[in-house]
């Protein structure tokens, strides 16, 4: 691969530095819903060689397999329920609604209740080859955790609670029973996993970052089950999962718009001299990316458009510097990041004499279309937020209220209505529950508030009293008013036996 190759294809011809670097954005986000995160991540998990795109088709030759029983009139081998009743079952009773573009498509799509669902339901895409969202997450976990070891415990723990033992509730139990009768190509079963790469502990030890904090509510969700039905289980988890892989992706961009400019000073002679300078440079304390009752997706376009403008100027740099000295360094660590700026440094007369501040410009007017997120990379992380964190539209106006874990809505009615940040009812729920399950003892709205800041969504605790956030606690029974708390409301555990 050679920089002439980079120029023409910038965005198929990433630098192995770059491309290998354990906090690049792999793999790279694309339309999802938690429904389609949810179904991805029990495929990660525990359904060994079955592919993303094997999926839609799984799920038609499932269709033919009971219009053939149904035809014939002839029960199935192991199987509780007739072929008519098991299709009324996947297209009445356990059907996900489509989405207003979807409308006249058929195919078969349903809530992802048990793992057997995820065999022939919930891809991504019904044609082509599908992203896997179980692969970021599956990142996530090691990224979020402090070695290895913590991360494939993690790992094993949420195979064991996204499985269907004795203690899930009865229904939960026969519908796994029933679908591996009928579904019988993929089996569920746990899928050894290969190493990933984690964030140097150093780096680590004093940085708040969304995976981490995806992480520990993780943990919090898998210790919940026992006190929920599994419908209301996979509910708080798909919650968590949406913003958490959302926040993620978002961090993700800021690291690389920070890195950039770590070599961009270099390239000008400045840039970090230290490794304290470095990390300090490169690694945000906090993530302020959704201000809560705000307008969401602009602010998500800005963080977008600062990664593509960053993905292209690494690669650039990377690419020339290539071309006449080996590269030292990498893009995972502050010490890696340090060890490139001073490359950098070093070969800087080179570099410009080379003209690399002429290829970067060429790069930003050739592929704005792109960084402005109206095509390719950018509009597929504009849709992948979209349609994680809001509200699902239904094609079904009846079932408009199907989804209540969004972490977005439509302010009002209208197609053109901006989306703005707000908790559906689950999705308070998950994130009280997390909020308070490694606490003793009574918490105010500022422990909610302080823990949404986790993943970006700042909102003061202040207000929470008079706005949707106050209202919705309310409603749910997760607050009591008391004159000795901040704002004057101290948060209910959702779980007492959790909680216990």
């Amino acid at each position: 691969m050679t920089l002439a190759i980079f120029r023409e294809a910038p965005w198929q011809t990433s630098h192995p530095v770059y491309s290998q670097s354990a906090l690049a954005m792999t793999p790279a986000p694309e339309y999802a819903s938690s429904e389609v995160i949810l179904s991805s991540l029990y495929r990660a998990v525990g359904f060994q060689g079955l592919s993303e795109g094997a999926v839609p088709q799984a799920g038609r030759d499932l269709d033919r397999e009971i219009l053939r029983f149904r035809n014939r009139k002839r029960p199935r081998d192991g199987a509780a329920l007739d072929a008519d009743s098991f299709n009324m079952m996947l297209h009445s009773t356990l059907e996900s609604p489509k989405l207003p573009n979807q409308s006249s498509k058929r195919f078969l799509q349903v809530t992802p209740l048990v793992p057997q669902t995820a065999a022939f339901s919930g891809s991504a895409r019904l044609v082509g080859s599908p992203w896997s969202p179980g692969a970021l997450v599956r990142r996530m976990v090691w990224l979020g955790t402090s070695d290895a070891q913590s991360a494939e415990k993690l790992w094993a723990g949420l195979f064991d609670a996204l499985s269907v033992a004795n203690d899930d509730d009865i229904f939960a139990r026969f519908l796994q029973r029933e679908l591996s009768a009928w579904a019988t190509e993929s089996s569920w079963g746990r899928a050894p996993s290969s190493p990933m790469p984690t964030l140097d502990p150093v780096d680590r030890d004093a940085l708040r970052y969304p995976a981490r904090h995806f992480v520990e509510d993780l943990e919090s969700i898998i210790e919940a089950k026992g006190s929920l039905t599994r419908r209301q289980w996979t509910s708080l988890l798909e919650a968590i999962l949406r913003i958490g892989v959302v926040s993620h992706v978002l961090w993700l961009c800021d690291i690389h718009d920070r890195s950039w400019r770590c070599l961009r000073e270099a390239l000008a002679g400045g840039g970090p001299t230290t490794v304290e300078e470095a990390r300090q440079a490169m690694l945000p304390r906090t993530l302020a990316a959704l201000s809560y009752g705000d307008r969401a997706l602009a602010t998500v376009k800005d963080r977008v458009s600062a990664f593509l403008l960053a993905r292209l100027g690494l690669n650039a740099v990377l690419w020339s510097l290539a071309e006449v000295a080996d590269v030292s360094g990498d893009l995972s660590t502050a010490a890696g990041l340090l060890a490139l700026c001073e490359a950098v440094r070093e070969k800087r007369a080179t570099l410009a004499g080379g003209g690399l501040a002429g290829l970067i410009a060429e790069l930003q007017e050739r592929e704005n279309r792109t960084v402005i997120c109206r095509k390719g990379i950018g509009a597929n992380i504009m849709e992948f937020a979209r349609h994680v964190l809001g509200q699902r539209q239904t094609a079904n106006a009846v079932l408009r209220g199907y989804d209540q874990g969004y972490a977005l809505k439509k302010r009002g009615t209208s197609n053109s209505s901006p989306w703005i940040v707000a908790l559906g009812p689950v999705a308070v729920l998950a994130l009280v529950h997390c909020a308070l399950s490694k606490t003793s003892g009574p918490r105010s709205v500022r422990r909610l508030a302080q823990h949404l800041q986790g993943y970006g969504i700042s909102v003061d605790h202040r207000d929470i009293a008079q706005n949707d956030l106050g209202h919705q606690l309310r409603m749910l029974g997760l607050v009591l008013d008391s004159p000795d708390a901040e704002s004057g409301m101290l948060l209910v555990p959702p779980f007492a036996e959790a909680a216990k």
